[in-house]
Formats: structure tokens, sequence, C-alpha cells
């Protein structure tokens, strides 16, 4: 079977002041989902699930299913603050999603096939979705997950500071660890990530993930129950997010599969800021003019 794209598009944007996801960039009115959607779709990708919070699942659907419709499968998960909890924790007290893993639980019931789970607001471009279809499509080791790598200095903001999974790669290329850290930023041509207020220097060329993650369906039920733990130690912490590279490590670090990790040259863009917004623009300006992508996508 072809493999599924999830894509995480529930977050709530409190840096950017708005839903990106739903966000205008491309020259034709396209979101940065769209360019995912036609890179997946000419990689052999046949299904999408939208992972969506339920306010903004109408808004959603409305934009993308005429696009689709015809050209593949696609389906809607709902990311509740609910979701997953276990029921004798009774009603959570939060606002905020509970994070990039507890999403892709979420898309469970609506996946049968191996599959990658990206970002709604990140541009990847076509090879990352070429590698990572062939992959999922011919790889027939369930323990085997993959994830795409990218160079860390090809992934910063001038806006702000960034969050990225730094990553451990071993001679097998096969990930040897994922740490995410929330504090990324450059100073004087040095790449630095900050936490409890020390500075370490991080090499330009460190892969990291920007969650593009390749996954066989045993991931699952791994992950309901590390989601499960988690919810019991954080009921209390709204601002607490169950992050995909926790599963990862756990996954690695108890012997239940490995991940392989597969490095891009290209660039990477996405929103964070308002700022990043022209950069953007700009930059998938450049793609359609240069016959990257035609005309219009759709």
């Amino acid at each position: 079977m072809k493999p599924t794209l999830l894509i995480l598009a529930a977050g709530i944007g409190s840096r950017y002041g708005g839903i990106k996801q739903l966000d205008q960039f491309g020259p034709n009115g396209e979101t940065i989902i769209d360019y995912s959607l036609y890179d997946a779709i000419r990689s052999g990708f046949g299904k999408v699930v939208f992972i969506v919070r339920e306010e903004i699942k109408d808004s959603a659907e409305a934009i993308f299913a005429p696009k689709l419709k015809g050209k593949i499968d696609f389906d809607f998960a709902i990311q509740g603050v609910q979701s997953y909890v276990p029921e004798d924790l009774g009603t959570v007290d939060r606002v905020k999603p509970w994070g990039t893993g507890h999403a892709t639980l979420c898309a469970w019931p609506k996946t049968e096939t191996p599959f990658a789970v990206i970002n709604a607001d990140d541009f990847y471009g076509h090879d990352a979705f070429a590698t990572m279809a062939e992959f999922l499509t011919n790889d027939t080791n369930d323990k085997q997950h993959a994830m795409i790598g990218y160079e860390l200095k090809r992934t910063l903001s001038e806006n702000g500071t960034v969050s990225r999974g730094i990553c451990v790669e071993r001679a097998d290329h096969n990930l040897e660890s994922v740490v995410e850290r929330t504090k990324i930023f450059e100073e004087d041509g040095k790449i630095y990530f900050e936490e409890n207020d020390i500075k370490t220097e991080l090499a330009p060329e460190t892969p990291v993930s920007m969650n593009f993650w390749g996954f066989k369906p045993g991931m699952f039920p791994i992950t309901k129950d590390l989601f499960e733990t988690y919810a019991r130690e954080n009921i209390n912490t709204p601002k607490a997010e169950f992050y995909i590279p926790t599963v990862m490590t756990h996954i690695i670090k108890n012997g239940m599969g490995d991940c392989r990790v597969f490095r891009i040259a290209s660039d990477w863009f996405g929103v964070t800021y308002p700022e990043d917004k022209p950069t953007v623009q700009a930059s998938l300006s450049a793609l359609h003019e240069t016959g990257v992508y035609p005309e219009k996508l759709w």
C-alpha cells in the first residue's frame, strides 16, 4: 500500500500571532501546506491526514478538499486536549495542544499504512518527500523508522530564536539520539542554544530534525503508552508538550527499533514569526519563476 502523510496543523501559533497553517504565502495565495501536498502526491503518497483542532477543521476542509478531490485520499483527525488522556485524570485544564507526539497519536484511527509526519508550516522540498516515500514504500522492516535531516545553518530565523531537534548520528546512519532544543540562535557568526542561562555552541552542519519523520504503524501503541504516563506526570503543567523525539528516543534506547537519518542538502524554510513571512513569500516566488513548481499548483 502507498504510504500516508500526516500533517501537524493543530498548533496555535502564539509567536506568529495567527493561524499560520492556513495563511497565504505563494504567488497565487498558496499555503505552505499546498507545496507539501503537491510534492507528496508526485512522490507517491496515497493518503493525507490533516491533524487539526476542532475549531479550524471546517476552514481547513474548505481550503484543501476541493484541491485534493480526485487526486489523493484525505481525511481529518482532531487533536483535542482530552484525546488519549486517561479517563481517571478527569478534565484537563489547558488550552495549548499536548505537542507533536500527541498529535501523531490522534491520527492513529485514520492511519493503516507506513506513514510520514510533517509540520504544516514548514517547506521541505520535493527531495525530502521523494526520499521518504521510497523508504516507506520499500522498507519492510517494521522496526525501522526514518527521519529527514537538515543542516542546522539552513534552518535558522533572522527574527528570533527557534526550536530544533539536535541529532547525533551513528556510523550506520541510524539515529543515536535527538534532543529538542527550544532556544537556538545565531550570534556573531556562530550558532548557540541556550538553556538555564548557559550558551552552548553548535556546529553549523549539525543535523537537525525539522519534524519530517517516517514511521511504521507499530509506533502507535508505543506512543500511546508513553503519552499516558506523560499525561499523568504533567496533568497540572498546562504548557507541557509531548514531542515526537521523546517517542523516538524511547524506541532507540530500549532496543525497540532504529531510525535511519536521510540527510537532505536543500534549504528548509518556514514561519515562526510574522517577520518571516516576506522571506518565505520571496523564496516560493523564486521557485515558481525558476520552474521548480508550475505557475499554478492546482
